[in-house]
C-alpha cells in the first residue's frame, strides 16, 4: 500500500513537470519559499512579522501602477517596496511611529493607491486580480531569470552575515557592544525581505504572500529552541509545504497560494499536537 502512494505521488510530480509554467513556477517557488522561510525566523522573534503583509500590499500598488503604464511590473515594484521597507524601518528606530501603526498605515494607503489607479486605468482585470491572489500563469521566463538571481543573492547575503543576523535578533544592543552594525543588519534584513515579497507575490499573491514568513517559523519554533535549529527546519519545511501544496494545486484545481498555506496550515497544526503529545510525555 504504502509503495502504491509513493508510485502514485512520484506520477503525480512527473506528469506535473511537463508543462513549462509549472516548472517555472517550481523553480521560482522553491527559493522564494527559501529565502521567506530563512528571513521570516528573525522577523517573528523580534515581533516583526507583519511587515510582510504591509510590504504585499505596497508591492500590489506599485504593481497596479506599472501595469497601468504599460512597465515591467518586477523593474517597478521592486525598487518602490525596497524603499518602503527602509522609510518603515527608519519610521519606527526613530520612535516616530510604533511598527504596526506604521505598517498599517503603510499598507492600507498603498493597497488604495493601486486600487484607485487600477479602476481610473485598466479596471480591475484578470492580470491585476492574480497579483492580489496569485497564478502561476503570470510567470514569464525573463521573471523567472529575474526571480532565480535575485533568490541566490538573497540567500548567499543571508548565509554570509549568519551570524550578525543571530545578534541583531536576539539582542541589539549587546550586537552594538560587541562591534555589529545593526542598524546596517536591520536594513539588510529589511531590504532582503521587501524582494523576497516582490518575487514571490506573482505566484502567491499579496493576500498570501506573508503566510511564507510567519508560517515556517511558527511551525518550527513548536519543536526546536535553538535559532540554528528553527533555520534550518524552517527552510526545510518550506520547501517542502511549497511542492506539496503545488501538488494539491494540481490535483485539486485551487489556486497555488491558497493550496500552499493551507499545507503551511496543516504542518502548523501537526508540529502542534506534537509539541504538546511531547510535554504530557
Amino acid at each position: 500500500m504504502l509503495a502504491c502512494g509513493n508510485e502514485e505521488e512520484m506520477s503525480i510530480f512527473i506528469e506535473m513537470f511537463q508543462y513549462p509554467f509549472i516548472v517555472r513556477a517550481f523553480i521560482v517557488g522553491i527559493l522564494v519559499s527559501l529565502c521567506a522561510a530563512l528571513l521570516g525566523v528573525s522577523l517573528v522573534l523580534k515581533q516583526y512579522s507583519m511587515i510582510g503583509d504591509g510590504l504585499s500590499h505596497v508591492s500590489y500598488g506599485a504593481l497596479c501602477i506599472a501595469l497601468a503604464c504599460n512597465v515591467a511590473p518586477l523593474r517597478v515594484s521592486i525598487p518602490v517596496v525596497v524603499l518602503a521597507a527602509f522609510l518603515l524601518l527608519r519610521m519606527t528606530e526613530r520612535g516616530l511611529m510604533k511598527s504596526d501603526a506604521a505598517i498599517a498605515a503603510v499598507s492600507a494607503s498603498a493597497l488604495a493607491i493601486g486600487v484607485s489607479v487600477t479602476s481610473l486605468t485598466t479596471g480591475m482585470t484578470m492580470d491585476v486580480s492574480s497579483y492580489m491572489f496569485g497564478s502561476i500563469l503570470a510567470m514569464t521566463k525573463n521573471d523567472v531569470f529575474l526571480s532565480v538571481a535575485l533568490s541566490l543573492v538573497v540567500l548567499f547575503l543571508f548565509v554570509f552575515s549568519y551570524r550578525h543576523i543571530f545578534a541583531v535578533t536576539f539582542d541589539e544592543n549587546f550586537g552594538r557592544a560587541t562591534g555589529v552594525r545593526v542598524g546596517f543588519y536591520n536594513g539588510m534584513i529589511s531590504i532582503l525581505t521587501a524582494v523576497t515579497i516582490v518575487l514571490g507575490m506573482q505566484m502567491m499573491g499579496a493576500m498570501l504572500i506573508s503566510s511564507l514568513l510567519i508560517f515556517p517559523a511558527l511551525t518550527s519554533m513548536r519543536i526546536f529552541r535553538s535559532f540554528r535549529g528553527v533555520v534550518l527546519s524552517s527552510g526545510i519545511l518550506s520547501v517542502v509545504c511549497f511542492s506539496l501544496g503545488m501538488a494539491v494545486s494540481y490535483q485539486s484545481a485551487m489556486p497555488a497560494g491558497a493550496s500552499v498555506v493551507l499545507v503551511n496550515l496543516a504542518a502548523f497544526l501537526i508540529f502542534f499536537l506534537i509539541q504538546i503529545f511531547c510535554r504530557k510525555k
